[in-house]
């Protein structure tokens, strides 16, 4: 392995989105949300860290939140090399979990049917914590954490401070009947300590390896805790 190996991106980002594409029985379309995806990665990408891409089924997961008056969405949405990571995600069952020096849960309502009880989402998000990796979510990303739990039993997110959408947030956006459960009431019945902020107002927070943030504005804060987190690791050999 060449010495120049060692540094901290040796080991990739995985960014996981949902597959789920409707809102409960709506019938609404739905999906991972963009800003979520492209505003951490920016942050990832300027500071020379890699990333891969994995969705629950695999394959072009759908997508929501495609604003393309966003010049950071724009500026993905438009390149081919991005665009064809998003269409080729890899199935996060076949995902080696020691690959990967962090991963990443990105938003999107349709978060909440598909992430939780995810097999392979409780597998690959503890393997890669109890192996020293960072484990982040924004949003609606934190369904993810609901019911992982460590090789002692212990819920993830239990006595952990974190951040993500509110009850409020959902109530405002009318989905609080449509969701299967409210992500922050469900998380602190875990045991986790939320730290809500305003509506609509970035809010990120770092608990050891944990990374979450609360909304679509906490996206990018999210990406630059991870940077921050991976650079401050000692070099992966």
């Amino acid at each position: 392995m060449s010495q120049t190996s060692t540094h901290h991106s040796a080991k990739p980002v995985l960014f996981v989105l949902t597959s789920h594409g409707t809102k409960g029985s709506t019938g609404q379309p739905t999906g991972y949300y963009l800003g979520e995806v492209t505003h951490p990665l920016a942050v990832l990408q300027a500071a020379g860290i890699p990333v891969e891409f994995a969705s629950i089924q695999g394959g072009e997961p759908p997508v929501d939140g495609l604003n393309l008056d966003d010049t950071i969405n724009a500026r993905y949405w438009s390149d081919s090399a991005f665009r064809d990571a998003i269409r080729h995600t890899q199935r996060l069952g076949e995902v080696d979990p020691s690959k990967y020096s962090a991963i990443f849960f990105a938003g999107g309502h349709g978060a909440m049917w598909d992430y939780p009880d995810s097999p392979d989402v409780a597998r690959v998000t503890r393997e890669i914590y109890e192996a020293g990796g960072v484990v982040g979510a924004v949003c609606h990303g934190p369904a993810a954490l609901v019911n992982v739990t460590l090789s002692n039993g212990a819920y993830l997110v239990a006595g952990k401070n974190l951040s993500a959408f509110t009850d409020d947030e959902e109530r405002a956006v009318k989905l609080d009947q449509v969701v299967p459960f409210l992500l922050t009431s469900t998380l602190t019945q875990r045991g986790a300590q939320h730290h809500p902020a305003a509506d609509w107002t970035a809010k990120v927070v770092v608990d050891g390896r944990l990374v979450t943030g609360q909304n679509p504005q906490s996206a990018s804060g999210v990406g630059a805790a991870i940077r921050d987190l991976l650079l401050g690791q000692p070099a992966q050999a």
